[in-house]
């Protein structure tokens, strides 16, 4: 990861933007997906937390290799008090393995958010998702007081004939005897597990359903549409489409989505979801493919998907996502579209 100073100065300003930050400070924070666009992105905020304002946060990076996470976050790691822990969502510890002391806060953002995946693995898609949050949800049980926040997606509510944003109550259709099914209807079981774990064993828990999450802390494996632009642009290859680009999407800046995740770890009712959405950066696919191409001098071209590229097509015309109840919690995001794009490309 390219620290730029832009990035590091970004940090600061969404921390300023989150008036509850200082209950994090002195607490055991576990956050899966550790190496991934979002939950690094929310170890880097932790982190500067540590190295600006001796916040005493005990960061565990949670993940299956070492290597990788300190690799990730290389320099940083001692100032930023970052800890590896070992996690892995298909072959689960026991209470055994749970950290010691036990988080105070649990960020769940680990799973195959990768839609080449859900072409070629989809069962292994769908456990890594179900059995990673029973995992984490009994240890969340197990640490009194603690609070469980999982990093859902958009793509709980299907598909809608309305062009009307989404609001946490509303849910379209999914064809569950689709394979790529199995991303949606995994990440509405593992709602549904932590609405279970709360009826059964009290467990305190918040649902981020943020948008399309774009940003530099994107892994060379991602290639979600949001990710591809910035990498091709970078590399000074022109971007390639293969659709209308016309689907209606909810992006976010990485880190406009840390801050947003911030306000519901700590101000979120409990048993409750929130929408993450820009409302500057409520696109086209083709409009946010644009906007990468003018910031780089490059071209936006089209082509056609071969079958496999098609099968895992996100078919959500539009997955625009009212964001009204995580504004009422104060939270507003500080990077628009064009803003974003700028600040990804400035750190690749």
């Amino acid at each position: 990861m390219n620290y730029h100073e832009s990035y590091v100065e970004d940090l600061r300003r969404i921390r300023a933007a989150v008036p509850d930050w200082r209950r994090l400070c002195g607490r055991c924070v576990l956050i899966t997906g550790a190496t991934g666009l979002i939950g690094s992105a929310v170890v880097d905020f932790l982190a500067q937390c540590n190295i600006d304002e001796g916040a005493e946060i005990r960061i565990l990076a949670g993940g299956r290799s070492r290597d990788r996470v300190l690799d990730r976050f290389a320099g940083r790691a001692e100032a930023g008090k970052i800890s590896f822990f070992y996690y892995d969502a298909l072959n689960p510890s026991g209470p055994e393995a749970y950290p010691d002391p036990m988080p105070a806060f649990i960020v769940h953002a680990a799973g195959n958010a990768n839609p080449g995946l859900y072409g070629t693995v989809p069962a292994q898609t769908m456990m890594t998702t179900i059995l990673g949050t029973r995992t984490l949800l009994d240890m969340a049980a197990a640490a009194e007081g603690s609070r469980f926040l999982f990093v859902s997606s958009s793509e709980v509510y299907g598909r809608k004939e309305s062009k009307d944003p989404f609001r946490e109550d509303i849910f379209g259709t999914v064809n569950i005897l689709d394979p790529r099914s199995c991303y949606p209807v995994s990440r509405r079981a593992a709602e549904t597990l932590c609405a279970s774990m709360r009826a059964e064993a009290g467990v305190d828990f918040v649902i981020a359903r943020p948008g399309h999450v774009y940003g530099p802390t994107m892994t060379e494996a991602d290639n979600r549409a949001s990710s591809q632009f910035p990498r091709d642009v970078a590399a000074g290859r022109d971007i390639v489409l293969k659709s209308s680009g016309s689907q209606l999407r909810s992006y976010c800046y990485v880190l406009d989505c840390v801050s947003a995740l911030l306000m519901i770890l700590l101000c979120g009712e409990s048993g409750t979801a929130y929408n993450i959405s820009n409302r500057e950066s409520v696109v086209t696919i083709r409009q946010m493919a644009e906007a990468f191409a003018d910031a780089s001098g490059r071209k936006v071209l089209f082509d056609l998907p071969t079958d496999a590229e098609r099968a895992v097509f996100n078919p959500m015309d539009n997955s625009s996502l009212d964001a009204s109840r995580l504004e009422a919690l104060g939270w507003k995001g500080m990077f628009d579209l064009k803003t974003g794009t700028a600040r990804t490309l400035a750190c690749l």
